[in-house]
This record gives C-alpha cells, structure tokens and sequence, in this order.
C-alpha cells in the first residue's frame, strides 16, 4: 500500500448537494491525510458577490473540490471562487464546458475526437429534419442534465413531433434546444473510464438489457481492461475540455470507440466495485495538487 502523503494543514472544502457514499469516502480520505475538510452544502450556500475575498464571504477553505449534482449552483459557486482566487477541482471554465453537451461537443469535435454524429435545432421543423438527416432512430437529449433523465429513441417522424412538441413545453429556455445524436446500436454496455490528473485510474463497462446504460438507470459494473485506445481517448477528451478529474463515456462502434461524454462530476460508486484503487484517495490527492500547483480556478 502506497503511504499517504502528510497534507496536513490544508483546509479542503467539498461542495456537496447531499452525502453520498462517494463523498462520505472522499471526506474521510481527506481527513486521513490530515486535511481539515468541510463539507459545504449547495442548497445552504450564501455568496457575498460584494466581498473582496472568499473568507469575507464566509468561506474559509485553500481549495474546492465540486461534488454538487445541482449544476447551476456549482456553476455559479465555482466562478465566485474563481474572482476570490480559490483553486477548483474542477475549473469553472471546464465545468461549464461539460455540463453543456452541445458545447462540449463542439470542443471534442474541434479537436478530432471521435464522437457520435450530433445536430443542435431550435424549433420543431428543425428538429425533425436534423432527425432526418441522421436517419432513425435517433436520439434526443437536454443539453443539460444527467443520469440518464429526458433521453429519448425516437423511431420516426410522428414520434419526434410528439417528444419534440412536449419538450417544448417544459418552460426552461434550456427545453427550446434540441441536442440530437445518431442512435449507436450498443453491445449491451458502455465504457466508464475514470480520470484523475492525467491517469486513467480505472475503467468499467456498465451493462445493461435496457439502451440506455447509466449507472443511475440500473447498470451494472464490471471490470473493463484499459486498452491503449481507451486510455488515448480519454486522456485526449479531458485534455480538450482542460479537466483534471473527469468520467468519460465511450461507445463501442464497428469504427471504433466514440466518446459519448465527459462529466467533470463523474460519480464512481459503481466503478469502485471492479478496482482495489482508492478512487476517493486520489481525488483528494489530486485537490492537493491542484492547490500545490497554484493552478488558477
């Protein structure tokens, strides 16, 4: 077992929408190497926009790591600590890249990263004809969120005018865009490859009867051999949205692996169960690196 390494004195501060198994192991891997860590709670958050400093605002932490699932209150939380000059893990620019998918997608695409064919429309008629220039079924997705919500196969033009007309309706200007991918026939799974810092610590295939393989949905996970591809791919897509700590998603095609996603946020509860890596341990140590490295937020 690798010795921890002494980080003692640094005040860490997790900000957390609730504590879940992967935070709770988080926090006590921090406090295991002699950090004083704080658990900040989104919903419970107060920021002094005024205030020339984060201490004046209440908050006392030498780094933030963002564990939040509610995406505009880490947004916000992680550009304010951005002016007052506090070190995040993840960057507020990275963040704001991953949680958009059409952004991010754009970036990914940019840079010669495989990905599936996706269109972006604004209005019904739009929407339909990106449909069909991709063929069906395709697949729809809000260009924020997670977890696998609001996705949907639609297998023809009568579907895609009922889901696309009732998105429409949702009230959030969010609903209004319309992020439309090819659908990928999968193998039953997709590939969850976690990094931290440059290294791919594990990487899990998480099977499913259903098409839609999250984790959150009812995944299974399972072991999966970082191959060279998968560890290129990875690495490459992180190093394009400028994210230290990232899951990234991939697809099995027949022209190889597609990045689907990459979430700054990435959740590892199921991913520990395939790995005897500390996942918790090394995103700690890599808080203290980024905080080390004087890398700004």
């Amino acid at each position: 077992m690798t010795p921890l390494i002494d980080q003692s004195g640094l005040k860490l501060g997790v900000l957390v929408s609730w504590l879940r198994q992967e935070e709770k192991l988080i926090l006590a891997a921090a406090r295991a190497r002699g950090m004083e860590v704080t658990p900040i709670f989104d919903r419970n958050l107060t920021l002094n926009l005024s205030a020339p400093t984060a201490k004046e605002s209440g908050i006392d932490i030498d780094v933030l790591l963002d564990r939040s699932v509610a995406h505009s209150r880490a947004g916000y939380t992680l550009w304010a600590m951005q002016r007052w000059g506090i070190p995040t893990l993840n960057t507020a620019d990275s963040v704001s890249i991953c949680d958009d998918k059409a952004r991010a997608s754009m970036v990914l695409e940019a840079v010669g990263i495989p990905s599936p064919k996706t269109f972006v429309a604004y209005s019904v008629e739009s929407a339909i004809a990106a449909c069909e220039q991709l063929g069906y079924p395709a697949v729809m997705k809000p260009v924020a969120g997670s977890w696998g919500r609001l996705i949907s196969k639609v297998n023809g033009p009568d579907q895609a005018r009922a889901i696309i007309a009732q998105k429409s309706e949702h009230g959030s200007i969010l609903h209004e865009i319309f992020y439309i991918q090819e659908f990928i026939e999968k193998p039953g799974r997709d590939i969850r490859a976690y990094v931290v810092g440059g290294d791919i610590v594990a990487a899990s295939y998480r099977t499913s009867e259903h098409w839609i393989t999250n984790a959150a949905r009812g995944a299974v996970s399972v072991p999966c051999p970082v191959t060279p591809e998968i560890e290129d791919l990875a690495l490459r897509a992180c190093a394009a949205v400028n994210a230290r700590l990232a899951g990234v998603d991939l697809i099995e095609t027949n022209e190889g692996l597609k990045v689907i996603e990459v979430n700054t946020g990435g959740e590892f509860k199921g991913l520990m169960t395939t790995t005897d890596r500390d996942i918790a341990g090394e995103i700690v140590e890599e808080a203290w690196r980024v905080y080390k490295d004087g890398v700004p937020a």
